[in-house]
């Protein structure tokens, strides 16, 4: 499995931040190339709960994803699925005295394998990943400040 990874720094309670991040009807602020919710089953960001999302066109097309770890003020890990690869993405929070650092990693396998995946993903599929990881938790930050200053 290959990894990509991305962590940042927000301020405010762990907390707060974990509710943002939990709150699927604003993921189109801050999310790298989310589109909208298909369908929810069970309780978000509970374990067992299945999400359907779509991207806009040009995008991932269809991801689904499913909880299969979580635990309260420290992060979950859900399997996702989307035409191209499978794998396990993890949110973590970890609190300080007036901010909470923020960890987004992914483990991931390309679904379409061929004799050149190992080099295409080294040279170019991972630094896509981590520079989507990246803006995501950039947008993410930006979105929990703002919640911050205008309430």
């Amino acid at each position: 499995m290959s990894h990509a990874k991305a962590s940042i720094t927000v301020p405010g309670r762990a907390a707060d931040a974990e509710a943002l991040w939990y709150d699927q009807h604003r993921w189109g602020s801050w999310v790298d190339g989310f589109g909208h919710v298909v369908t929810l089953e069970g309780e978000w960001p509970e374990l067992g709960a299945r999400l359907v999302w779509e991207s806009p066109p040009g995008g991932r097309g269809r991801v689904q994803e499913r909880v299969v770890a979580y635990e309260s003020r420290t992060g979950q890990t859900v399997e996702v699925e989307d035409a191209t690869l499978t794998g396990r993405q993890r949110i973590t929070f970890k609190p300080g005295p007036d901010e909470v650092d923020v960890e987004l990693a992914l483990e991931y396998e390309i679904k379409e394998r061929g004799p050149l995946t190992p080099v295409v993903d080294r040279l170019f599929v991972r630094r896509a990943m981590n520079d989507s990881l990246r803006r995501t938790l950039t947008r993410f930050a930006n979105e929990r400040k703002a919640e911050i200053q205008f309430g």
